[in-house]
């Protein structure tokens, strides 16, 4: 029998990735029948143990990246931090890439470390968006998933991007990808952009030109979505509804809803890549770094999440 591969990066080690990582892997509630691989620093993840008193049981391999960095810095960004974090995130996906792991669950990292670190990527989405650019972005938890159609630009910038061509190239390329993750019973559900969706154009009329015809074309080759609803109350629609996914038409759209329904468990999922990946849908944590009091619940979700779809690949 196969088991999956699991993939796991520390995130920024000034942050609390090391910690929720340790904690995520000492808990009960992510599979035992599991190999687990952690790309980061032994010394790193010897000191967290030890200062968490944690006893991991599960089967687990470091990779060792033996990197000549020394010095990092709790709670703040820092050159040296977005150096390890970012050579951790990097080789987890060269692995992945490669095959030897069916999954890549990665901790929370601080754009701005990596950008102190001349790494100038804004966070793993924008980095696997350069090898793999029709990536999708989603958060998923078990009361709300939600998927994003444009994620790190500008609110100016994201109005620009509302075509109908480009709704319905995303619309299609969505469905495709999750019938490929096997989930057939899906139900898209569309915001509007505007205030009530629109009115019928007495708030906008991106709804009647773009929108509605995309959703429609859509429709018509048997994509289950449906929309454009009021962005105010298409989120009661879909919580604790399994089958519905809320398409955000930007960023904060979409995650203020999220965060504030499933901030400690929330999962952002990386749909459309050769293998899964995962990520706590929380950030750094920099104001509690090492005081050994993060919640890894978000962590936890991510692994398990990484788990259910990985065993469909080497099922």
């Amino acid at each position: 029998m196969n088991f999956p591969k699991i993939g796991l990066t520390l995130g920024d080690p000034g942050g609390i990735g090391p910690e929720i990582t340790i904690k995520a892997l000492a808990s009960k509630e992510i599979p035992d029948d599991v190999q687990y691989i952690i790309f980061g620093s032994n010394r790193i993840i010897n000191e967290e143990k030890e200062k968490l008193k944690i006893n991991i049981t599960k089967n687990i391999f470091i990779m060792d990246l033996n990197l000549n960095i020394n010095n990092f810095v709790y709670g703040k960004p820092y050159k040296n931090n977005g150096l390890l974090s970012f050579l951790f995130f990097k080789k987890g996906i060269e692995e992945a890439i490669k095959g030897n792991v069916h999954a890549l669950v990665t901790a929370p990292i601080s754009k701005e470390s990596w950008f102190l670190a001349n790494y100038n990527y804004l966070g793993h989405t924008d980095y696997l968006s350069k090898f793999f650019p029709k990536i999708i972005m989603s958060f998923w938890s078990k009361r709300l998933k939600i998927v994003l159609f444009n994620h790190h630009v500008s609110l100016k910038e994201s109005i620009k991007y509302i075509k109908k061509k480009k709704l319905i190239s995303f619309f299609e390329l969505l469905d495709k990808k999750l019938k490929y993750l096997g989930l057939k019973e899906h139900e898209l559900l569309v915001c509007g952009l505007n205030p009530h969706a629109g009115e019928n154009g007495l708030f906008g009329q991106e709804e009647k030109k773009e929108i509605i015809p995309a959703i429609r074309i859509c429709q018509k080759k048997g994509i289950n979505i449906k929309g454009p609803f009021p962005p105010d109350t298409i989120f009661l629609k879909a919580i604790n509804q399994p089958q519905k996914i809320v398409i955000a038409l930007y960023h904060d759209q979409g995650l203020i809803p999220f965060k504030l329904v499933s901030f400690q468990d929330g999962v952002n999922f990386t749909i459309g890549l050769p293998f899964i990946r995962t990520s706590p849908a929380h950030g750094t944590g920099f104001d509690i770094a090492g005081k050994g009091i993060a919640n890894p619940s978000s962590m936890i979700e991510a692994i398990k999440l990484a788990c259910q779809f990985s065993r469909k690949i080497v099922s």
